[in-house]
Protein backbone atom coordinates (compact mmCIF):
# COMPACT_ATOMS: atom_id res chain seq x y z
CA UNK A 1 0.00 0.00 0.00
CA UNK A 2 1.47 3.69 -0.92
CA UNK A 3 1.34 6.09 1.89
CA UNK A 4 0.42 9.57 1.37
CA UNK A 5 2.61 11.73 -0.77
CA UNK A 6 4.71 9.07 -1.89
CA UNK A 7 6.80 9.69 -5.00
CA UNK A 8 5.84 6.78 -7.50
CA UNK A 9 5.97 5.84 -11.17
CA UNK A 10 3.04 5.69 -13.09
CA UNK A 11 2.33 4.46 -16.48
CA UNK A 12 4.99 5.97 -18.93
CA UNK A 13 2.36 8.77 -21.18
CA UNK A 14 4.04 10.43 -23.71
CA UNK A 15 5.30 14.04 -21.96
CA UNK A 16 7.29 12.17 -18.94
CA UNK A 17 10.53 10.81 -18.74
CA UNK A 18 10.56 7.93 -15.93
CA UNK A 19 13.09 6.92 -13.18
CA UNK A 20 12.87 4.81 -10.22
CA UNK A 21 11.26 7.18 -7.69
CA UNK A 22 9.49 9.56 -9.41
CA UNK A 23 8.36 11.24 -12.65
CA UNK A 24 10.20 14.18 -14.12
CA UNK A 25 7.75 16.09 -16.53
CA UNK A 26 9.50 17.25 -19.86
CA UNK A 27 9.50 21.58 -20.01
CA UNK A 28 7.14 20.58 -23.50
CA UNK A 29 4.44 19.55 -21.37
CA UNK A 30 1.24 22.10 -21.90
CA UNK A 31 0.17 21.69 -18.61
CA UNK A 32 1.90 23.59 -15.93
CA UNK A 33 2.13 21.94 -12.24
CA UNK A 34 2.93 24.02 -9.38
CA UNK A 35 6.76 25.17 -8.73
CA UNK A 36 8.01 25.47 -5.35
CA UNK A 37 11.43 27.12 -5.22
CA UNK A 38 14.44 25.68 -3.25
CA UNK A 39 16.01 28.70 -2.31
CA UNK A 40 19.13 29.59 -0.17
CA UNK A 41 22.58 30.87 0.29
CA UNK A 42 25.55 28.98 -1.84
CA UNK A 43 26.57 25.47 -0.28
CA UNK A 44 23.84 25.29 2.42
CA UNK A 45 22.22 21.84 0.64
CA UNK A 46 19.96 23.25 -1.99
CA UNK A 47 20.93 21.18 -4.67
CA UNK A 48 21.44 17.92 -2.07
CA UNK A 49 17.89 17.92 -0.86
CA UNK A 50 17.11 18.30 -4.70
CA UNK A 51 18.74 15.77 -5.68
CA UNK A 52 17.09 13.46 -3.18
CA UNK A 53 14.46 14.29 -3.47
CA UNK A 54 14.46 13.49 -7.20
CA UNK A 55 15.91 10.56 -6.41
CA UNK A 56 18.53 10.87 -8.95
CA UNK A 57 21.53 13.32 -9.33
CA UNK A 58 19.63 15.87 -11.37
CA UNK A 59 21.76 18.97 -10.27
CA UNK A 60 25.35 19.56 -9.82
CA UNK A 61 26.10 19.45 -6.02
CA UNK A 62 29.70 21.02 -4.80
CA UNK A 63 31.63 22.56 -2.34
CA UNK A 64 31.83 25.81 -3.90
CA UNK A 65 29.36 28.76 -4.66
CA UNK A 66 26.97 29.02 -7.49
CA UNK A 67 27.76 25.49 -8.28
CA UNK A 68 24.40 25.74 -9.90
CA UNK A 69 23.28 28.49 -11.74
CA UNK A 70 20.61 27.38 -14.39
CA UNK A 71 17.60 26.25 -12.16
CA UNK A 72 17.29 22.29 -12.32
CA UNK A 73 13.44 21.07 -12.57
CA UNK A 74 11.72 18.15 -11.40
CA UNK A 75 7.80 17.42 -11.27
CA UNK A 76 6.79 14.63 -8.40
CA UNK A 77 3.74 12.88 -8.90
CA UNK A 78 2.15 12.70 -5.44
CA UNK A 79 0.19 9.47 -5.43
CA UNK A 80 -1.85 9.18 -2.02
CA UNK A 81 -3.97 5.91 -0.31
CA UNK A 82 -6.84 7.75 -1.24
CA UNK A 83 -6.60 7.84 -4.66
CA UNK A 84 -5.31 4.28 -4.68
CA UNK A 85 -8.40 3.16 -2.40
CA UNK A 86 -10.75 4.86 -5.37
CA UNK A 87 -9.01 3.32 -8.19
CA UNK A 88 -9.28 -0.35 -6.54
CA UNK A 89 -12.89 0.51 -5.77
CA UNK A 90 -13.26 1.41 -9.99
CA UNK A 91 -10.99 -0.74 -11.45
CA UNK A 92 -9.45 1.92 -12.98
CA UNK A 93 -7.65 1.31 -16.16
CA UNK A 94 -5.43 4.69 -15.44
CA UNK A 95 -4.11 6.47 -12.34
CA UNK A 96 -2.81 9.77 -12.08
CA UNK A 97 -1.75 11.67 -9.22
CA UNK A 98 -1.14 15.33 -9.19
CA UNK A 99 1.97 16.97 -9.33
CA UNK A 100 4.44 19.42 -7.75
CA UNK A 101 7.47 21.24 -9.42
CA UNK A 102 11.00 20.79 -7.45
CA UNK A 103 12.85 23.73 -8.55
CA UNK A 104 16.69 23.92 -7.38
CA UNK A 105 17.99 27.94 -8.19
CA UNK A 106 20.83 29.19 -7.78
CA UNK A 107 22.49 30.43 -4.44
CA UNK A 108 21.64 34.35 -3.55
CA UNK A 109 24.21 36.54 -1.57
CA UNK A 110 24.24 39.92 -0.18
CA UNK A 111 23.89 42.27 -3.42
CA UNK A 112 21.75 40.40 -5.66
CA UNK A 113 18.94 43.23 -5.97
CA UNK A 114 21.89 45.32 -7.32
CA UNK A 115 22.90 42.73 -9.57
CA UNK A 116 25.83 40.70 -7.71
CA UNK A 117 26.14 37.06 -7.92
CA UNK A 118 23.79 35.66 -10.36
CA UNK A 119 21.63 39.30 -9.42
CA UNK A 120 18.22 39.51 -11.58
CA UNK A 121 18.86 36.01 -13.54
CA UNK A 122 18.38 34.52 -9.83
CA UNK A 123 15.56 36.94 -8.84
CA UNK A 124 13.56 36.46 -12.18
CA UNK A 125 13.91 32.54 -11.88
CA UNK A 126 12.32 32.96 -7.70
CA UNK A 127 9.30 34.94 -9.63
CA UNK A 128 8.28 32.03 -11.59
CA UNK A 129 7.61 30.12 -8.17
CA UNK A 130 3.87 29.67 -6.52
CA UNK A 131 6.10 28.81 -3.02
CA UNK A 132 9.52 28.82 -1.94
CA UNK A 133 11.37 26.52 0.35
CA UNK A 134 14.37 28.34 1.60
CA UNK A 135 16.54 25.66 2.74
CA UNK A 136 19.00 27.35 6.04
CA UNK A 137 22.17 25.45 7.30
CA UNK A 138 21.40 24.93 10.66
CA UNK A 139 24.70 22.20 11.30
CA UNK A 140 28.54 22.44 11.88
CA UNK A 141 31.21 21.09 9.34
CA UNK A 142 34.37 22.85 8.68
CA UNK A 143 34.99 21.19 5.75
CA UNK A 144 31.77 22.49 3.91
CA UNK A 145 32.41 26.52 3.14
CA UNK A 146 29.68 29.15 4.07
CA UNK A 147 29.48 31.77 2.18
CA UNK A 148 29.73 34.11 5.21
CA UNK A 149 32.67 32.09 6.93
CA UNK A 150 30.37 31.14 10.11
CA UNK A 151 26.90 29.48 10.91
CA UNK A 152 24.26 31.70 11.43
CA UNK A 153 20.73 30.35 10.53
CA UNK A 154 19.24 33.89 11.08
CA UNK A 155 21.94 36.17 9.75
CA UNK A 156 21.35 34.09 6.45
CA UNK A 157 17.63 34.42 6.36
CA UNK A 158 17.71 37.97 6.54
CA UNK A 159 20.44 38.13 3.68
CA UNK A 160 17.32 36.59 1.39
CA UNK A 161 14.68 38.44 3.26
CA UNK A 162 16.59 42.03 2.18
CA UNK A 163 17.67 40.85 -0.93
CA UNK A 164 13.77 39.56 -2.02
CA UNK A 165 12.38 42.64 0.20
CA UNK A 166 14.75 44.99 -2.38
CA UNK A 167 13.94 43.61 -5.29
CA UNK A 168 10.19 44.18 -4.96
CA UNK A 169 10.99 47.78 -3.97
CA UNK A 170 12.58 48.25 -6.46
CA UNK A 171 9.92 46.62 -8.66
CA UNK A 172 7.19 48.82 -6.80
CA UNK A 173 9.13 52.36 -7.42
CA UNK A 174 9.32 51.20 -11.15
CA UNK A 175 5.60 50.35 -11.29
CA UNK A 176 5.17 53.78 -9.34
CA UNK A 177 6.78 55.97 -11.96
CA UNK A 178 4.80 54.85 -14.84
CA UNK A 179 1.31 55.45 -12.89
CA UNK A 180 0.54 58.46 -15.29
CA UNK A 181 -2.31 57.02 -16.45
CA UNK A 182 -3.14 54.17 -13.62
CA UNK A 183 -6.25 54.30 -11.58
CA UNK A 184 -6.05 56.17 -7.74
CA UNK A 185 -7.00 52.58 -6.11
CA UNK A 186 -3.48 51.06 -8.44
CA UNK A 187 -1.27 54.31 -7.11
CA UNK A 188 -2.59 54.08 -3.03
CA UNK A 189 -2.26 50.21 -3.46
CA UNK A 190 1.20 50.49 -4.81
CA UNK A 191 2.44 53.17 -1.90
CA UNK A 192 1.11 50.99 0.98
CA UNK A 193 3.24 48.16 -0.59
CA UNK A 194 6.30 51.38 -1.08
CA UNK A 195 5.80 52.08 2.33
CA UNK A 196 5.65 48.68 4.04
CA UNK A 197 8.96 47.30 2.08
CA UNK A 198 10.79 50.37 3.31
CA UNK A 199 10.02 49.35 6.75
CA UNK A 200 11.29 45.76 6.35
CA UNK A 201 7.69 44.27 6.16
CA UNK A 202 6.73 41.12 4.00
CA UNK A 203 3.75 41.56 1.82
CA UNK A 204 2.36 38.19 2.65
CA UNK A 205 2.57 39.79 6.41
CA UNK A 206 0.14 42.58 5.85
CA UNK A 207 -3.81 43.08 5.57
CA UNK A 208 -4.66 43.93 2.07
CA UNK A 209 -8.74 44.08 0.60
CA UNK A 210 -9.64 41.94 -2.27
CA UNK A 211 -9.04 45.40 -4.23
CA UNK A 212 -5.99 45.60 -3.67
CA UNK A 213 -5.01 41.93 -3.99
CA UNK A 214 -6.12 42.38 -7.36
CA UNK A 215 -4.12 45.30 -8.31
CA UNK A 216 -0.43 43.38 -6.35
CA UNK A 217 -1.31 40.45 -8.37
CA UNK A 218 -0.75 42.27 -11.60
CA UNK A 219 3.34 42.37 -10.31
CA UNK A 220 4.94 39.07 -9.66
CA UNK A 221 6.23 40.20 -6.20
CA UNK A 222 8.95 38.06 -4.42
CA UNK A 223 7.86 39.03 -0.68
CA UNK A 224 3.41 37.91 -1.35
CA UNK A 225 4.90 34.20 -1.88
CA UNK A 226 4.90 31.31 0.88
CA UNK A 227 7.79 30.49 2.53
CA UNK A 228 8.77 27.12 4.08
CA UNK A 229 11.70 27.40 5.94
CA UNK A 230 14.03 23.62 5.81
CA UNK A 231 16.36 23.60 8.79
CA UNK A 232 19.06 21.41 7.17
CA UNK A 233 20.80 19.58 10.25
CA UNK A 234 23.03 16.69 10.58
CA UNK A 235 22.00 13.68 10.85
CA UNK A 236 22.57 13.35 14.72
CA UNK A 237 19.71 16.10 15.13
CA UNK A 238 17.36 14.88 12.46
CA UNK A 239 14.79 12.99 15.15
CA UNK A 240 15.60 16.25 17.71
CA UNK A 241 16.34 19.37 16.19
CA UNK A 242 19.12 21.43 17.64
CA UNK A 243 19.61 24.94 19.49
CA UNK A 244 19.88 26.83 15.59
CA UNK A 245 16.57 25.03 14.27
CA UNK A 246 14.42 26.08 17.75
CA UNK A 247 16.02 30.11 16.32
CA UNK A 248 14.41 29.29 12.52
CA UNK A 249 11.07 28.48 14.52
CA UNK A 250 11.00 31.23 16.51
CA UNK A 251 11.33 33.35 13.69
CA UNK A 252 8.77 31.54 11.26
CA UNK A 253 6.69 31.56 14.30
CA UNK A 254 6.63 35.07 13.73
CA UNK A 255 5.79 35.15 10.29
CA UNK A 256 3.61 32.45 10.35
CA UNK A 257 5.59 30.64 8.20
CA UNK A 258 6.25 26.57 8.59
CA UNK A 259 9.49 24.95 9.44
CA UNK A 260 10.20 21.41 8.35
CA UNK A 261 13.63 19.85 9.82
CA UNK A 262 15.32 18.13 7.15
CA UNK A 263 18.77 16.89 6.94
CA UNK A 264 19.98 17.09 2.74
CA UNK A 265 22.47 14.18 4.07
CA UNK A 266 20.70 11.62 5.36
CA UNK A 267 18.22 11.96 2.43
CA UNK A 268 20.65 11.55 -0.25
CA UNK A 269 21.80 8.49 1.47
CA UNK A 270 18.50 7.19 1.94
CA UNK A 271 17.83 7.88 -1.99
CA UNK A 272 20.15 5.03 -2.64
CA UNK A 273 19.07 2.35 -0.33
CA UNK A 274 16.44 -0.14 -1.23
CA UNK A 275 13.31 0.08 1.54
CA UNK A 276 14.36 -2.84 4.20
CA UNK A 277 17.96 -0.69 4.25
CA UNK A 278 16.05 2.68 4.42
CA UNK A 279 14.01 1.20 7.39
CA UNK A 280 17.11 -0.02 9.26
CA UNK A 281 18.83 3.13 8.87
CA UNK A 282 15.91 5.47 9.96
CA UNK A 283 15.47 2.89 12.82
CA UNK A 284 19.40 3.56 13.68
CA UNK A 285 18.77 7.23 13.79
CA UNK A 286 15.44 6.53 15.90
CA UNK A 287 13.81 8.95 13.06
CA UNK A 288 10.07 7.98 11.59
CA UNK A 289 9.65 7.34 7.86
CA UNK A 290 7.31 10.37 7.84
CA UNK A 291 9.58 13.24 8.91
CA UNK A 292 12.15 12.27 5.61
CA UNK A 293 11.33 12.37 2.11
CA UNK A 294 8.47 14.29 0.00
CA UNK A 295 5.74 13.93 2.79
CA UNK A 296 6.58 16.70 5.42
CA UNK A 297 7.68 19.10 2.41
CA UNK A 298 5.08 18.50 0.57
CA UNK A 299 2.27 18.76 3.18
CA UNK A 300 3.79 21.69 3.82
CA UNK A 301 3.53 23.34 0.16
CA UNK A 302 0.13 22.59 -0.08
CA UNK A 303 -0.48 24.36 3.62
CA UNK A 304 1.29 27.45 2.95
CA UNK A 305 -0.54 27.66 -0.41
CA UNK A 306 -3.82 26.82 0.92
CA UNK A 307 -4.67 23.68 -1.56
CA UNK A 308 -7.04 21.19 -1.61
CA UNK A 309 -7.30 17.80 -3.56
CA UNK A 310 -10.43 16.38 -5.10
CA UNK A 311 -10.91 13.67 -7.37
CA UNK A 312 -12.41 12.54 -10.00
CA UNK A 313 -12.95 8.05 -10.46
CA UNK A 314 -14.23 5.64 -12.95
CA UNK A 315 -13.74 2.74 -14.79
CA UNK A 316 -11.58 4.31 -17.46
CA UNK A 317 -9.36 6.88 -14.88
CA UNK A 318 -9.36 7.50 -11.18
CA UNK A 319 -7.32 11.15 -10.90
CA UNK A 320 -6.34 13.71 -8.68
CA UNK A 321 -6.71 17.39 -8.68
CA UNK A 322 -5.74 20.31 -7.22
CA UNK A 323 -7.83 23.45 -6.22
CA UNK A 324 -7.76 26.40 -3.90
CA UNK A 325 -9.20 25.89 -0.67
CA UNK A 326 -12.78 27.73 -0.79
CA UNK A 327 -13.34 26.90 -4.56
CA UNK A 328 -16.85 26.29 -5.40
CA UNK A 329 -17.66 23.84 -7.67
CA UNK A 330 -18.01 25.12 -11.28
CA UNK A 331 -14.39 26.79 -10.48
CA UNK A 332 -12.96 23.38 -9.11
CA UNK A 333 -14.25 21.82 -12.63
CA UNK A 334 -12.47 24.38 -14.45
CA UNK A 335 -9.50 22.66 -12.97
CA UNK A 336 -9.66 19.80 -15.41
CA UNK A 337 -11.27 22.18 -18.78
CA UNK A 338 -12.65 25.84 -18.70
CA UNK A 339 -15.90 24.22 -20.94
CA UNK A 340 -16.59 22.27 -18.07
CA UNK A 341 -16.52 25.67 -15.72
CA UNK A 342 -18.64 27.63 -18.30
CA UNK A 343 -21.13 25.15 -18.54
CA UNK A 344 -21.39 23.95 -15.54
CA UNK A 345 -24.67 22.44 -14.60
CA UNK A 346 -24.08 20.43 -11.19
CA UNK A 347 -21.82 17.96 -8.87
CA UNK A 348 -22.62 14.70 -7.94
CA UNK A 349 -20.24 14.84 -4.93
CA UNK A 350 -19.64 12.08 -2.49
CA UNK A 351 -17.33 12.75 0.53
CA UNK A 352 -14.34 10.15 0.39
CA UNK A 353 -15.11 8.33 3.47
CA UNK A 354 -18.65 7.92 2.87
CA UNK A 355 -17.56 6.23 -0.57
CA UNK A 356 -15.67 3.85 1.49
CA UNK A 357 -17.81 3.23 3.79
CA UNK A 358 -20.80 2.17 2.16
CA UNK A 359 -18.58 0.41 -0.48
CA UNK A 360 -18.30 2.05 -3.40
CA UNK A 361 -20.69 4.28 -5.23
CA UNK A 362 -23.91 2.25 -5.90
CA UNK A 363 -23.47 1.50 -1.75
CA UNK A 364 -23.04 5.09 -1.39
CA UNK A 365 -25.81 6.23 -3.46
CA UNK A 366 -28.20 3.54 -1.85
CA UNK A 367 -27.13 5.26 1.65
CA UNK A 368 -28.57 9.03 0.01
CA UNK A 369 -24.78 10.11 0.48
CA UNK A 370 -24.55 11.44 -3.15
CA UNK A 371 -25.37 14.70 -3.43
CA UNK A 372 -26.42 17.02 -6.44
CA UNK A 373 -24.43 19.79 -5.67
CA UNK A 374 -24.67 23.32 -7.55
CA UNK A 375 -23.01 26.22 -8.22
CA UNK A 376 -22.74 27.78 -4.93
CA UNK A 377 -21.13 24.43 -3.39
CA UNK A 378 -17.50 24.99 -1.48
CA UNK A 379 -15.78 21.92 -2.58
CA UNK A 380 -14.04 19.75 0.56
CA UNK A 381 -10.72 18.41 0.53
CA UNK A 382 -11.00 14.47 -0.38
CA UNK A 383 -14.25 15.17 -2.33
CA UNK A 384 -15.26 12.54 -4.97
CA UNK A 385 -16.97 14.28 -7.94
CA UNK A 386 -18.75 13.52 -11.25
CA UNK A 387 -19.55 16.48 -13.60
CA UNK A 388 -22.23 17.82 -15.06
CA UNK A 389 -22.08 20.21 -17.65
CA UNK A 390 -23.82 21.60 -21.32
CA UNK A 391 -22.28 22.48 -24.43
Amino acid sequence: MLSLFTPVVVLNQKGYIQNDNVIFLNRSSTRRCLQTGIVGLPNVGKSTLFNAMMGAPAAAAENFPFCTIEPNHGTVALYDEKLEKLAEIHDSVKVVPTSLEFVDIAGIIKGASEGLGLGNKFLSHIRECDALIEVVRCFEDDDIIHVENSIDPLRDIDVIDTELALADLSMVENALAKTKTKSDDVVVTLKKALELLGEGIWLSSADWTDSEIKILDIYPLLTRKPVIYAANVGEDDLSTGNAMVDTVREYAESRGSEVIVVSAHTESELSQLSQEDKNEYLEALDVDANMVGMRPLVKAAYKELGLITFYTSGETESRAWTTAAGSTAPQAAGKIHTDFEKGFIRAETTAYDDLIKHNGPSGAKAAGRVRSEGKAYIVNDGDVMLFRFKN
